[in-house]
């Protein structure tokens, strides 16, 4: 089955967008909240480990971020929301880059589960 001009123009059928939204979604769990502090509901994930290498850390977890962001605007949001996952991309490379305090940062902010839900929210329609 061949999709229309329109249905091209429109970007991904709504079970295209879904699967990406899944892959998304996964992908933000490992990066945010894959592991749990024994003995506590503190979860974190790769970019918080990957954020304590010195000097590069923080900037390597951005390619995944930047992947979350991408896809966004591969599914068509707006361009405000996408300049929103920006920024919280922005934040967690920002304030994640200090010394000690980005990594405790890191484990609270979720800037990747954060951008995952704008996308869930525009998909859904919220």
């Amino acid at each position: 089955m061949t999709a229309t001009a329109a249905q091209i123009m429109e970007g991904p059928s709504r079970a295209e967008a879904l699967a990406r939204l899944r892959r998304l979604e996964r992908l933000a769990d490992r990066m945010d909240r894959a592991f749990r502090l024994p003995g506590t509901n503190i979860r974190f994930g790769w970019d918080s480990i990957v954020g304590l290498l010195p000097g590069i850390g923080d900037t390597a977890a951005l390619a995944p971020a930047a992947w979350i962001i991408l896809e966004a605007h591969r599914m068509g949001l707006p361009r405000y929301r996408v300049a929103q996952m920006v920024g919280n991309a922005g934040i967690d490379w920002i304030v994640g880059s200090i010394p000690l305090f980005g990594d405790i940062f890191d484990v609270g902010w979720k800037g990747n589960l954060r951008n995952v839900a704008l996308i869930r929210r525009h998909l859904e329609g919220v």
